[in-house]
């Protein structure tokens, strides 16, 4: 897997719902290598920290394999990495291959793969209308999250290369499946909650949904 663009973005202002909202989430590619520090990515612009960044989203990386899928359904958009919000647009990433928990090397950082991307709005007004977000979701093209173990730099043309899988842990496609399907995965429910990689909020949404059933 190979780094082929690193983004970083800007603070806008947006209107939704008759309100004025700072975002991040129109990020361009940058010539200079970024720096992954624990709790976000340095020099980017994280606005709600409620529900970006932190230490379970530090970094969001996307699959530059999926940027045809996408370009195909908004074919009129201006479109650059950076699109979907990541800060490394990343070359051979596969959410069915990438298990949470697992330990990657990233340039000079070291970094965990955490949880997949739960779409909000303002990915919505990124490629201008709330669409995208359903698309988005039944896409299984979710991308990353990762935690920073030990933060550095990552330049375009550095390598995601495996360090530590974890080897009982659910692949990201998994997670999303048990976030959003309609069909039920009881026993995947259950490595979920007994997993310590997992991140909190997920398992609470997962023990809603399966509750009466695991």
């Amino acid at each position: 897997m190979k780094i082929i663009s690193t983004n970083i973005g800007t603070s806008q202002i947006i209107s939704w719902r008759g309100k004025k909202v700072k975002t991040g989430i129109f990020k361009y590619p940058v010539n200079e290598p970024v720096y992954l520090d624990i709790e976000d990515v340095k020099n980017d612009h994280v606005m709600d920290r409620r529900f970006h960044g932190g230490v379970d989203k530090a970094c969001y990386l996307y699959a530059a394999d999926h940027y045809p899928f996408w370009k195909n359904k908004y074919p009129d958009l201006e479109w650059n990495y950076g699109m979907f919000g990541e800060n490394l647009t990343v070359l051979g990433l596969d959410e069915r291959l990438m298990k949470i928990g697992s330990i990657y090397r990233l340039g000079d950082a070291i970094v965990q793969v955490s949880q997949p991307r739960q779409p909000c709005y303002k990915l919505g007004v990124r490629f201008g209308t709330q669409k995208v977000l359903k698309e988005f979701i039944n896409s299984l093209f979710p991308g990353i999250y990762v935690r920073v173990l030990s933060a550095g730099y990552v330049r375009k043309g550095d390598i995601l290369t495996i360090e530590k899988e974890h080897i009982e842990g659910l692949s990201i496609n998994q997670m999303y499946r048990l976030l959003y399907d309609q069909t039920s995965h009881p026993e995947w429910a259950k490595r979920a909650l007994n997993d310590p990689f997992v991140v909190e909020n997920n398992k609470e949404v997962i023990n809603k949904r399966y509750k009466k059933i695991i």
